[in-house]
């Protein structure tokens, strides 16, 4: 018990060094070499067998899939398409609607492959405007952009090309549209939940006579790259990026490669794997590469200035992708402790007669311990992925229902507060946790965490 004691020590020290700005690149290695320690384990072997050994794979993998989702969010918001999809929603939904409004154009940005971090700078102006029309408080803005952009585009909606929904499928071998319709009940229930708190906040706001309030966030650079511009596309070509990232992954990881040989991938010179658990990631990447090339062939007249916010782009990708596989290689130090073996029982006893619950509840536990939904999904399929995958197969559940549970599960806890993507919302809206931390707590805690509640009772009948 001292060892597991040990382990939660260097957990919470690790969120309060994450709360407190410190980089993760630091924070993620030093704990885990204290960890090791503690624990008597070989401190250097542990990091240069056990840590970096994690953290490659993960960047192996992953790599472009990063890189890729970071160039194309780029390319969006330097070709203008961002502000158009943007413009265009809030002028056929209205000011009436501005809630929905600023919900639906940060989903679709992010289901169709846009950075979160990209969306929160390009809608923040836009809602800014909206919200101080309609009069309803600017405190609400970050719940209704954590709704569309941390939500349901993230985990739930299948086909969605965040890094969220790619990492299991190398360890379950589906794709990105595992589990559809579990996919789409969960995605109802934190779009129902959280659109009806933000509705009812706006109702409660106006009963009391409060309005807009002001704000002021870091708005303004943001605000002047958001106004809309003559070289910025028509709806339909902004649109059409988005709308090849969605049918490409379809038809590319459903129909067009499994259909062919991929047999000499199980030959040690190739990794020795299964087809099954790269063809998901192979999809992805091929529709990211065609929709930043349609990007470039739609707007020739900003070729050359597209071509030079590419190797910003790249530069993009890297800080979370380091951060994620440090946060991969700490959860490897960890579970390779004689106490986690006893910690690892103990998760997997929370249910024995179904997998789905310990595995929703341990994946949302370290989500939220880490402050990272990718980085608590890793560590914990790092560390018991192919054992829930042999619970599974023993149980019967389909790997495309491991697959959505995992998704879901990764976001609901690892928005709390010390989360940086809530971070860096409430420092980009002008607001602070006392003002508008409740609003992301319900959207993108509280909705998630009900909406896997749902789809594992439904998995589970």
């Amino acid at each position: 018990m001292l060892g597991i004691a040990l382990i939660f020590t260097t957990l919470i020290l690790l969120i309060f060094l994450a709360y407190r700005g410190v980089s993760l690149l630091l924070a993620a290695p030093a704990l885990a070499a204290v960890a090791a320690f503690l624990n008597g384990a070989p401190v250097l072997a542990s990091y240069t067998q056990v840590f970096m050994e994690a953290m490659g794979r993960f960047v192996v993998a992953y790599f472009p899939l990063f890189l890729m989702g970071a160039l194309f969010g780029r390319l969006m918001g330097e070709s203008g398409a961002a502000r158009t999809i943007g413009h265009r929603t809030v002028s056929a939904l209205g000011q009436r609607n501005a809630i929905l409004a600023i919900i639906v154009c940060c989903a679709v940005l992010t289901y169709g492959g846009v950075s979160l971090f990209v969306v929160a700078f390009a809608v923040f102006p836009i809602a800014k405007a909206l919200f101080e029309a309609a009069d309803i408080p600017a405190r609400l803005i970050p719940g209704t952009i954590a709704l569309g952009a941390f939500t349901f585009t993230m985990t739930a909606l299948p086909g969605t090309p965040a890094i969220q929904n790619a990492i299991p499928m190398p360890y379950f071998g589906t794709t990105a549209f595992a589990a559809p319709w579990l996919g789409l009940t969960a995605a109802a229930v934190m779009a129902l939940v959280g659109y009806g708190w933000l509705k009812y906040r706006e109702r409660q706001a106006r009963q009391a006579g409060e309005g807009f309030g002001g704000c002021h966030g870091a708005d303004e650079q943001a605000a002047t790259d958001s106004t809309p511009r003559p070289t910025d596309p028509t709806l339909s070509r902004a649109l059409l990026p988005i709308v090849l990232v969605l049918t490409l992954n379809l038809v590319l990881s459903i129909w067009l490669l499994p259909a062919f040989d991929y047999s000499f991938l199980r030959e040690p010179e190739w990794g020795g794997i299964e087809p099954a658990s790269v063809i998901g990631v192979w999809a992805i990447i091929v529709s990211l590469v065609v929709a930043c090339l349609s990007v470039l062939a739609a707007n020739p007249r900003l070729f050359r200035t597209l071509l030079d916010a590419m190797s910003p782009g790249a530069q993009d990708a890297l800080m979370p992708m380091f951060n994620t596989a440090s946060l991969v290689g700490f959860g490897a130090v960890i579970a390779a402790l004689p106490a986690f073996g006893v910690l690892k029982e103990m998760i997997l006893a929370i249910s024995p007669g179904n997998p789905l619950i310990s595995l929703s509840v341990s994946i949302n536990i370290l989500a939220g311990i880490t402050g990272s939904a990718s980085g608590g999904m890793s560590i914990a399929l790092e560390a018991l992925g192919e054992r829930y995958l042999a619970l599974g197969n023993a149980a019967g559940i389909d790997p495309a229902v491991l697959h959505r549970v995992t998704a879901v599960a990764t976001g609901g806890l690892d928005a709390l507060p010390h989360n940086g993507a809530v971070v860096t919302l409430l420092a980009i809206c002008g607001m602070t946790h006392a003002k508008s931390y409740l609003d992301v707590l319900v959207v993108a805690v509280i909705g998630p965490v009900l909406s896997l509640a749902v789809i594992v009772g439904i998995a589970s009948l």
